[in-house]
């Protein structure tokens, strides 16, 4: 439609008609100034500043502002499309990963955990003591009151005192910006007072409260708001910096973990390209000696011109796989018993498939720890060895000393038990997952998987005991902020998991765990019932300080259930570090005390603190118990033949 065209206007009183306004011209009503002829103000001498009047400014010239505004426009565009990108690429991994899922059986129970009766068990109590609730509302306000008082102290200059320590928040910008500052502090507000009031509940079974107050660290852990990329300032830096690459990056890593979980979120914990076993991890040199449907039996080399007469045998735990004791040459358990001396061998576990599924703690007992002992006793012609128990595998072991004890069998001169559990009276959190209801579906679980726990599984029960540093570490550094999984070999080997036998694992949860058979003198393995106070051979017990899988206290009432001499230490950090501490790392410290009386507090009283490994002490102990020094053995020379070198074929099995 053509405009029409503009009629001029006249005015209504005296003054002239003002002429139209030409394009480009000034709106204002403010006359113009004058400006010189360029050549007349090129003509012009400069004249020298007065005084009175300032010096001219240089003025950016116009291409500056354009390129700084052509920069910023450069920018947000290259911003926008990476937010586009990560956006397509972690909506195209969501749908990729719920078609893969959609032919798969649901769960049997949308509560697996069996959270919801523990929940409603709490509320309850809390419903029936109303003064309850009052005191803890009224200290819910209290706090939020010195939070709000305390930050406005802060704005008006008041210097505050530190904040407590958390590995969450321990980044600058979390307290440099009173935004992010006070959003940290209300979260850990509100997050204590929830699990304090969860804690202090009574008349609740105690595994009820215990299962209530696990889930309810997971949920207030879980909305930390370190997790979420919009209350994270660290990450919010790291994208605008990257104009919006460490979101795509993140994506892509999202994108990555669930095709690797075959569309369950997998998370990576480590470069697990940086590794290999044999190559740069599990190297200390030996050969298998045996090999058979249930393990490898490796004897390493010997490091010293002598060795001990009496061999010393490892049997670590099934579910993970024993290389966790030779990670690198400067923190290898057996790279460091060689160089003590000490003849070292170790049962290398199969990672067991479907034909393993009905193999059961008779099997293990037999076919591992019995055929292991006699090996061993083969090949260097010893009559008896030292054998040691890790974890699940030390559970096993203190099974077989009752059953030899029962049967008169004397070929072990003595046991060394590594964060191992026999009464599972206080065995920890992993309590939680062993009730009825979550063992019927780790049972079916098993099935589906033709008779064998996938090593998965395992890895995420014990991922979820340590959330923030197993879970939302990873997460907010792999997704929210874009980076790659360290190279770091523990991780790696955490990430190694094993399947584990139907028969097996769910006697052994039911067993220890539901019916604490073994301290109660329940257990039958090998058609004996097993009495621990019937075995007398010399024992060490080593437990961790901070070990969340085997609890101080649990190991050390399994230590009391034994009837022999028992030598307790307890060693600083947890389940891996408290163990894999190498004397020459200077790290952590121990305590000793020759008694073990009536409870741990006791025994910690009466304790002597020293400073780093406590792998020296066992050391003496250990060469007391392992006769006369003899010529170093040569795994190639003995009467089992080589089969291959270590570390053997097994533990390179991937679940």
């Amino acid at each position: 439609m053509a405009k029409r065209p503009r009629t001029p206007t006249t005015s209504t009183d005296a003054s002239p008609a003002r002429a139209p306004r030409k394009p480009g011209r000034p709106t204002s009503a403010k006359p113009p100034r004058p400006r010189k002829a360029k050549a007349e103000a090129a003509a012009e001498p400069a004249q020298p500043a007065t005084p009175d009047q300032p010096q001219p400014q240089p003025q950016p010239e116009p291409t500056d502002a354009f390129t700084f505004a052509a920069d910023q426009r450069q920018m947000l565009e290259t911003l926008s499309m990476n937010l586009a990108k990560a956006a397509m690429t972690a909506q195209g991994a969501i749908a990729e990963a719920a078609l893969s899922q959609a032919d798969r059986p649901a769960a049997l129970s949308p509560d697996p955990f069996h959270v919801a009766p523990a929940m409603t068990s709490v509320m309850t109590s809390l419903a029936s003591r109303p003064e309850k609730l009052f005191a803890a509302q009224a200290d819910l306000f209290s706090r939020y009151m010195e939070l709000w008082s305390s930050t406005t102290r802060q704005a008006l200059g008041e210097v505050m005192s530190p904040a407590p320590q958390d590995k969450r928040f321990k980044d600058a910008a979390w307290t440099e910006n009173p935004m992010f500052d006070v959003m940290r502090r209300s979260y850990l507000v509100t997050s204590d007072w929830m699990n304090g009031l969860i804690a202090g509940v009574e008349d609740v079974d105690p595994r009820t409260k215990r299962r209530a107050e696990f889930f309810t660290k997971l949920l207030t852990d879980a909305f930390s708001p370190a997790n979420f990329l919009a209350s994270n300032p660290v990450a919010l830096k790291a994208l605008v910096e990257s104009n919006g690459e460490s979101l795509v990056r993140g994506m892509q890593n999202f994108a990555a973990d669930l095709e690797r979980g075959a569309g369950k979120l997998k998370i990576s914990q480590a470069d697990n390209g940086q590794f290999e076993v044999g190559r740069n991890v599990a190297t200390a040199p030996g050969q298998v000696v045996w090999r058979d449907e249930l393990f490898e039996l490796i004897q390493f080399d010997a490091a010293t011109d002598q060795q001990r007469a009496i061999p010393l045998l490892i049997f670590p735990p099934w579910i993970n796989k024993f290389y966790i004791m030779d990670l690198q040459p400067g923190n290898s358990l057996i790279r460091w018993l060689s160089a003590q001396g000490f003849t070292v061998f170790v049962c290398s576990w199969v990672n067991p498939d479907r034909d393993k599924a009905d193999f059961g703690f008779d099997d293990y007992l037999e076919k591992g720890i019995y055929r292991a002992i006699a090996k061993v006793r083969e090949q260097t012609g010893s009559d008896q060895v030292n054998t040691v128990g890790y974890c699940i595998g030390g559970t096993l072991m203190g099974a077989a000393l009752g059953h030899m004890a029962a049967r008169g069998d004397t070929s072990v001169a003595s046991t060394t038990f590594f964060a191992a559990q026999h009464d599972f009276e206080m065995a920890g959190d992993l309590l939680l997952f062993t009730d009825e209801h979550w063992l019927s579906e780790v049972e079916a679980q098993m099935d589906a998987a033709g008779g064998v726990l996938p090593g998965a599984a395992m890895a995420e029960t014990f991922n979820a005991l340590r959330a923030n540093d197993l879970i939302w570490s990873f997460f907010v550094s792999n997704y929210l902020m874009g980076k790659d999984p360290p190279a770091f070999d523990l991780l790696f080997w955490n990430a190694d998991q094993t399947r584990m036998p139907k028969r097996l694992h769910m006697d052994y949860l039911r067993q220890m765990y539901g019916r604490n058979a073994l301290a109660r003198g329940e257990f039958t393995i090998g058609g004996e019932q097993v009495d621990l106070s019937k075995v007398k051979v010399p024992l060490y017990f080593q437990a961790s300080r901070e070990d969340h899988i085997a609890p101080m206290g649990s190991v050390y009432r399994s230590a009391r259930l034994f009837g022999g001499p028992v030598t307790f230490t307890l060693a600083g950090s947890g389940h891996i570090a408290g163990v894999i501490n190498a004397p020459s790392a200077n790290k952590y410290q121990h305590w000793t005390n020759p008694a073990l009386p009536a409870s741990l507090a006791e025994w910690q009283d009466g304790a002597v603190e020293h400073q780093g490994s406590w792998w020296n002490h066992w050391a003496e102990w250990l060469h007391e118990k392992s006769g006369d020094w003899t010529a170093a053995r040569d795994p190639a020379k003995g009467p089992l033949s080589p089969i291959e070198p270590a570390p053997g074929s097994y533990v390179k099995v991937k679940s």
